[in-house]
């Protein structure tokens, strides 16, 4: 069977007109007339597209008698290679930059960690030198003020404002937190706080690392769709999860420790990106099962 009637008997098979075959391969009308009947040959570009519209592959198209792509002749597999080396090459370019922005992003999480502990060590020798009373702050000698008027609460140096927030709600658990607490409690709670962020911050750290290894496989595998890159993809959705726990537990902790009530809310965006996670695992591993009636390989010598 040839090309023409492998061509017309799947757009027959999908109730597609020419003109409407024509309208997505972007040609004309009488451009798949001629294809049908034999008078002319598309370009290889129209050929892979015909291809993503019918869902099938170039052997459907081409000849049925033809097993892969290796029968086809060098002037037509020349040019499929070069079409998938344009692809390829995009693609890996793509990974490539995602894998050095998770390793950026890695690097700033390692490099976070130590400031993270240092300020565990120091923040109770500064705040055991903080004294407030009547809305007012006294540091080392230093006389800071916190001021607050019409739910708004400043903190100053003198006559210079370093800070200033408006926010009603947070001006309340401030007052909170310094009314109703020891100094004891405040260290806690701040211990408390830079402890739970250092665990957000290895989380991270390690949701990149996958990130990185997914994205760095990507590019120089001869294809995505493997099951370690599924294992990667699985990881980083289990991570996020923890990322999204890990503010209750602490919210929890801390309300517990201040005796005050921190309202954290649940973020219905963070159980979409969860879902997008797994359901791109699922992709991954599907993709790798339909490869192994295959040779398993999507790109690799052809585009070296």
């Amino acid at each position: 069977m040839k090309f023409g009637d492998n061509l017309k008997n799947l757009r027959k098979s999908k109730n597609m007109s020419q003109e409407k075959l024509a309208l997505k391969v972007n040609v004309s009308r009488q451009s798949v007339s001629k294809w049908e009947t034999g008078e002319a040959y598309p370009e290889m570009n129209n050929i892979l597209e015909l291809c993503k519209i019918f869902h099938c592959h170039i052997n459907d198209l081409v000849n049925d008698s033809i097993i892969d792509i290796d029968s086809l002749d060098d002037d037509v597999m020349e040019k499929i290679v070069k079409f998938k080396a344009k692809e390829q090459k995009k693609m890996k370019g793509l990974s490539k930059a995602i894998s050095v922005i998770a390793k950026i992003g890695r690097v700033i999480c390692i490099i976070a960690m130590p400031i993270i502990v240092l300020l565990m060590i120091f923040l109770p020798m500064i705040i055991k030198n903080i004294n407030v009373s009547n809305n007012q702050i006294t540091y080392s000698g230093s006389r800071l003020s916190l001021v607050s008027d019409n739910n708004k609460i400043t903190l100053k140096k003198g006559n210079i404002i370093i800070t200033d927030i408006d926010d009603e709600t947070t001006i309340t658990k401030i007052k909170d937190v310094f009314s109703n607490n020891t100094k004891a409690n405040i260290i806690i709670f701040s211990e408390a706080g830079m402890f739970f962020l250092g665990i957000t911050v290895v989380l991270y750290m390690l949701v990149l690392k996958h990130l990185e290894k997914l994205f760095n496989n990507i590019n120089k595998g001869d294809t995505p769709f493997t099951i370690e890159n599924v294992d990667h993809i699985k990881k980083m959705a289990y991570l996020l999860i923890a990322t999204i726990v890990l503010p209750y537990i602490s919210g929890s902790i801390f309300e517990i420790i201040i005796n005050t009530k921190l309202n954290i809310e649940f973020e219905i965006f963070d159980l979409v990106e969860i879902l997008f996670l797994f359901a791109m695992s699922y992709v991954f591993q599907y993709g790798h099962e339909i490869q192994l009636d295959s040779k398993g390989i999507m790109y690799g010598e052809e585009n070296e």
